[in-house]
């Protein structure tokens, strides 16, 4: 192979391209320093539409009851449509609308749903404020705008996490920290963010505010400490402009290694406040086995893992293939990969900080292909110039994990009007109570 002193990696290096203009697909590389470290043996802690109306009830027959939701702000919050039905009926919902959609590209097969759909998010969010009487408040917007919602415990989210922000909001007031107003741009506490390792235990939480200056920092540490012991790394991030964002650029880490670590098909992950990393541990684990399956490795193959993020499907599949290439734009999560690899000893899976598009397309100028694409965008989907670009390259086969059942079929029309034909697609329940559903596709070349 022409490229292979370039593609080449040194034993105790991992290399990232970063992004930008090269006249070679590999461009310039950065190296860390390769420490082998023995692996953690992480142990878990422990109605539907179409209805025919029935006839008015007369005015002597008393009225049936409302039924009492299983939450007390359903409805307000728009954050769990489908919350109040039972789960099977869910699934059954959710495997009928993605049949329908993908029905002209393949079978759809039997949705893969939750045993216990309840607290499964390992990422909770609260928006900070308080009520004309000053009383601090927290919870999420209402959706479409930004009315806080006030919730004390959510159905979906780590109990741990939402028994944190509870007592925040009492340090809140004992430290007489005021909370920010988006209106006026006054106040200093806006975000608490809060990220949990499902099989480690270990807890990040992350504290947003409107400026660097923490009053009382240490001594707020210290009483948050001692209420949840079981916190291992808090983190002070600094967003002070007025967005709808949640997290800004600078952080300094109160306590802790500013990081947590968790366990994903076996291999350790380094997770940061930033780093992309699925919400639902269990089902990403069922997720990514039948991504790998459907990509049918021999250990013979060079595989790309475009969006790689933090790393995580690439080098899941590094085990089962001859070497990993992933790329990925963001240089934080960069960061984390060549440390997630590094924590794994794993040398077969090199990293670029480059568009994914881009360095597809380079690839195939430069003559190189690859047997299989790893592809999981964002809700959007792929945009018509990163798909050109995978056609470009040719890849025998084509994984793609998709959070959005209407743009995956979207790019499943595309995909298949150039070349490729989709021979499998498997829902994962990965968000239950919403409206959401994850699918794993597998397009071979015809």
């Amino acid at each position: 192979m022409t490229s292979e002193k370039k593609f080449k990696n040194n034993k105790k290096n991992y290399k990232a391209k970063p992004a930008g203009k090269q006249k070679q697909w590999t461009g310039k590389k950065e190296s860390v320093k390769y420490t082998e470290k023995k692996k953690t043996d992480f142990k878990k802690n422990t109605a539907p539409k179409g209805e025919q109306k029935k006839a008015a009830p007369k005015k002597t027959e008393a009225k049936k009851p409302a039924t009492k939701s299983l939450c007390p702000v359903h409805g307000k919050c728009g954050g769990c449509q489908l919350l109040d039905m039972p789960y099977e009926q869910q699934l059954k919902r959710k495997q009928t609308e993605i049949a329908k959609l993908l029905k002209p590209y393949c079978q759809v097969e039997k949705i893969i749903g939750m045993d216990d759909p309840f607290h499964y998010r390992n990422k909770v969010h609260a928006v900070f404020g308080h009520k004309k009487d000053g009383t601090v408040i927290s919870g999420i917007y209402q959706e479409g705008t930004h009315f806080i919602v006030p919730v004390d415990e959510c159905l979906i989210e780590d109990q741990r996490a939402d028994a944190i922000i509870r007592d925040i909001r009492g340090l809140l007031k004992s430290f007489k920290i005021k909370t920010y107003n988006e209106d006026t741009g006054y106040g200093l506490f806006r975000h608490v963010l809060i990220r949990t390792g499902y099989h480690s235990g270990q807890i990040m939480v992350v504290l947003v505010l409107g400026s660097p200056i923490l009053p009382s920092k240490n001594n707020f540490v210290k009483a948050l400490r001692k209420l949840h012991p079981e916190i291992t790394t808090i983190v002070l991030n600094v967003n002070g402009q007025k967005t709808s964002m949640i997290l800004g650029e600078k952080e300094t880490v109160l306590y802790g290694k500013g990081y947590i670590e968790d366990e994903l098909c076996g291999k350790t992950f380094r997770i940061s406040s930033k780093s992309f990393y699925q919400v639902n541990t269990v089902q990403t684990e069922k997720l990514y086995s039948k991504a790998i399956e459907l990509a049918g490795l021999t250990g013979k193959e060079r595989v790309i893992d475009a969006y790689c993020g933090i790393g995580t499907i690439g080098l899941i599949a590094s085990d089962k293939a001859k070497e990993v290439i992933s790329v990925e734009l963001n240089s934080d999560a960069v960061r984390d990969a060549i440390a997630n690899a590094k924590r794994n000893g794993i040398k077969n899976v090199r990293f670029y900080n480059n568009d994914a598009g881009v360095f597809m397309r380079q690839m195939a100028d430069a003559g190189e292909s690859a047997d299989v694409v790893f592809m999981d965008p964002p809700r959007s989907g792929s945009d018509e110039k990163f798909l050109s670009s995978v056609i470009t390259l040719h890849p025998k086969k084509i994984v793609y994990v998709s959070c959005d059942p209407t743009t995956l079929a979207r790019d499943l029309k595309y995909l298949t009007k150039h070349g490729y034909k989709a021979r499998r697609v498997i829902p994962v329940d990965m968000f239950p109570a919403t409206e959401h559903c994850e699918n794993c596709v597998l397009l071979e070349r015809k």
